[in-house]
């Protein structure tokens, strides 16, 4: 055993490229989840609304197209 200290050296030096590859792996990474929790936070507003929207219903809301009548066709069976 020497007394003398060792030199240490990393068995693999960052390279700049690596660096930057993995700023944009890192940058795509978030902006994925980012999209991913807006696209989450919309679907859950929207069942949100829907149900607060069914909740409130009238009577009247059931028969509120019970007086349309269809449109016809105009034109045919000339």
């Amino acid at each position: 055993m020497s007394t003398q200290p060792e030199a240490l050296t990393p068995a693999h030096e960052a390279h700049p490229e690596d660096q930057q590859e993995s700023n944009a792996l890192r940058v795509i990474g978030w902006f994925g989840i980012g999209v991913a929790v807006a696209a989450l936070g919309v679907y859950i507003g929207t069942e949100l609304r829907s149900r607060y929207k069914f909740k409130r219903r009238t009577p009247y809301d059931f028969y509120s197209n019970a007086g349309e009548r269809p449109v016809g066709d105009y034109g045919v069976g000339v």
